[in-house]
């Protein structure tokens, strides 16, 4: 790290100071911009409003055209200019000096928001995802080279600069020659921890970049131990994606999340990169769009709950149901319930149209044998419609009633489900009552929704979603095979970018050796990230014990604050004492019975929140939290509740209360 002199800060003093005054113009010609675009978004909608009855069809398309083109480059301009308003004060916050080798100099300065020279047309700040400034974040001083839209550019790293800027107050740089630099990573991550998720734009390593700026085209799918930043690259890659390809927008990508708590947890960072949040969602949620057949549908955290709290009886059926074996015993089972699928008899209609039962068949299996089975029906009821009369939708409905009287199939989906388990493609020993008691009744388990949903699109065809381009995955460890098969089913035109850490499984029926194996349903880039961010140096040791880890190095600095290992637990003690160095503080408890007992022991003395799986939005002050919904939060210390009542083969749930930790761990025996 190079320490400026004194010429040297009064040149850079002297460019913040110009760069914050054209800062200031563009917001004030923007603000003005703004205001007139509204305006003329409302004379449109008032001129459309008062003469539609006058327009015809093409008329009335010309002006929604063109009233929704003003709208949409309005919410550019908007968004731009509130991205610029919240960085005013601090615009940059690197830079660089690259010589390209015809002899081009780029002298560039880099910033949450681009800012350009309305007369000169001249780049002042770059926005961190335009090409030139991945030079920032993978090069030392020296040999560079960047891929530009025209191409590979290749030249020299001259420079490589870093600020700390505050109310527009150069307050410390450096010229760095080899990564981002260590003081300034150090100084983000010894932070307390946030009520929410902060973007790491000035501090992206290079292993990072290169999944942020991947080919966009491919798939990821990244293995990243605790703290290594998995789902703040995930997002700063979604960020990426939305600046680089046209006509992508944020109702084009959607996020699956373990829980609503780590949604709202995630929800500030896209805009505070200048973005709009994307869709997002759980499993779960799909599973209530797919299963109408059930009141309520068993949550992935109700369902791992009952097997850490030792509720299911039959551990062997739900692994059975887990399994990746099942789904070639479904799907074959399916595919026999429809290689038998026939018509009992033939149909004639008003005594004129006649269809055979063989014709009725051979239609069927051969002229719609590629759809699934319960579309035939209604594919087979339009053609006849047709040729009979004209397409008539009564005239369809009419074939279609007619057709499912004559057939041996129908749409009992719970009976079909339950027949499954009686027929010789279930792998397992169940008598009529076994199957009854998780079959027919109001609320659905999770493990079988899973099926049942499967089952279903197998049947009557998958939803799927054309709008949807980019899908990110997080927590991917804990979704099974039959998952991805579904997901992958849906959002056919999408790609992916999946991120877990099999050393975080908390499914106990379902464990991954390797994340890689997923390339079989998505082929793309397996990538590790080994480094962790978040915990201390201590933290970091001791969680690498739990599990006999042996590659994951801590960045953090040493804490210099030990382990506490206590016998005994005095929760309000140490409860004050960290409330006292402290802004974040977690209770963890194994499961959720015992965190709403710690929960009602502190209470009347504290202001504590209890999380549990109705929770949506928190204050990380001080909470109490079951493990397995503390995945992907962190917190500045945290209380671990009685080690001892996680089993041997419990320890991955112990390591994903431990790792939420980043200065201070406390472990209760």
């Amino acid at each position: 790290m190079l320490v400026l002199d004194e010429k040297e800060l009064n040149l850079e003093r002297k460019k913040l100071e110009n760069v914050s005054k054209e800062v200031k113009k563009t917001i004030s010609t923007m603000s003005d911009r703004v205001l007139k675009q509204k305006e003329k978004i409302k004379d449109f909608q008032d001129y459309k409003w008062d003469n539609s009855k006058g327009m015809d069809v093409q008329e009335l398309a010309v002006i929604r055209t063109s009233s929704d083109m003003e709208a949409n480059i309005l919410l550019r301009e908007q968004r731009y200019f509130l991205s610029l308003f919240k960085y005013q004060n601090n615009p940059y916050f690197g830079s660089i000096i690259f010589n390209e080798k015809n002899g081009t100099k780029h002298d560039v300065y880099i910033g949450m928001a681009h800012l350009v020279n309305e007369k000169t047309l001249d780049n002042i700040i770059y926005d961190w995802r335009s090409p030139i400034c991945s030079l920032f974040y993978d090069y030392e001083v020296g040999e560079a080279s960047y891929e530009a839209p025209i191409g590979k550019i290749e030249g020299n790293l001259k420079r490589k600069r870093q600020y700390t800027i505050k109310d527009l107050k150069l307050i410390r740089m450096f010229d760095n020659s080899i990564n981002i630099s260590d003081d300034i990573l150090q100084d983000v991550l010894e932070k307390e921890s946030s009520e929410k998720m902060e973007n790491i734009v000035n501090t992206i390593q290079k292993e990072q970049n290169f999944i942020i700026r991947g080919n966009e085209k491919r798939n990821l799918i990244i293995q990243g131990v605790a703290g290594s930043g998995k789902t703040s690259v995930a997002l700063h890659r979604i960020a990426f994606l939305l600046y680089k390809i046209e006509n992508l927008n944020s109702k084009n990508i959607i996020i699956f999340s373990p829980n609503n708590v780590f949604s709202e947890y995630i929800s500030n960072v896209l805009p505070e990169l200048g973005e709009e949040n994307t869709l997002q969602t759980t499993f779960n949620d799909y599973l209530y769009t797919v299963i109408t057949e059930y009141k309520k549908i068993e949550s992935f955290v109700d369902f791992i709950d009952r097997y850490y709290t030792y509720k299911e009886s039959n551990l062997e059926l739900v692994r059975y149901k887990q399994s990746d074996r099942i789904i070639n015993d479904i799907t074959d089972y399916i595919k026999n319930y429809t290689k038998n699928a026939s018509f009992n008899n033939s149909i004639i209609e008003n005594d004129e149209y006649y269809y055979s039962k063989e014709d009725l068949d051979d239609i069927l299996h051969n002229k719609y044998g590629t759809l699934p089975l319960f579309n035939r029906i209604k594919e087979m009821a339009t053609k006849f419609a047709e040729q009979n009369y004209k397409g008539k939708k009564h005239r369809m409905n009419v074939y279609i009633r007619l057709l499912n009287e004559s057939s041996n199939f129908k749409k009992p989906y719970k009976e079909i489900y339950y027949n499954f388990y009686k027929s010789k493609y279930c792998n397992i020993s169940l008598n009529e009552k076994e199957i009854s008691n998780f079959v027919n009744r109001s609320k659905i388990n999770y493990e079988d929704a899973l099926l049942f949903s499967y089952m279903k699109g197998l049947l009557n065809g998958f939803h799927y979603e054309p709008n949807i381009l980019q899908v990110v995955i997080d927590e991917a460890q804990d979704y099974n095979k039959l998952q991805y098969i579904i997901i992958s089913k849906i959002f056919k035109k999408a790609n992916f970018t999946i991120l877990g850490d099999i050393n975080q499984t908390i499914n106990p029926y379902y464990k991954y050796s390797n994340l890689n194996v997923l390339e079989d349903i998505f082929k793309g880039n397996y990538i590790e990230l080994n480094k962790s961010y978040r915990s201390s140096t201590e933290i970091i040791e001791y969680t690498n014990n739990l599990l006999n880890l042996q590659n994951i190095s801590a960045i953090r600095k040493k804490d210099n604050n030990p382990i506490l290992i206590k016998n005994k637990y005095s929760l309000n003690d140490d409860i004050k004492i960290l409330l006292n160095k402290y802004k974040s503080i977690a209770v963890i408890t194994k499961d959720e019975f015992d965190s709403e007992y710690v929960y009602d022991l502190l209470k009347k003395e504290f202001e504590i929140t209890l999380i549990n799986n109705k929770s949506e939005t928190f204050s990380k002050k001080l909470v109490v939290i079951p493990s397995y919904m503390a995945k992907g939060l962190e917190f500045d210390s945290v209380i671990i509740f009685g080690k001892n009542k996680y089993k041997e083969d419990e320890k991955n749930l112990l390591y994903v209360a431990c790792t939420r930790a980043q200065h201070e761990l406390i472990v209760y025996e």
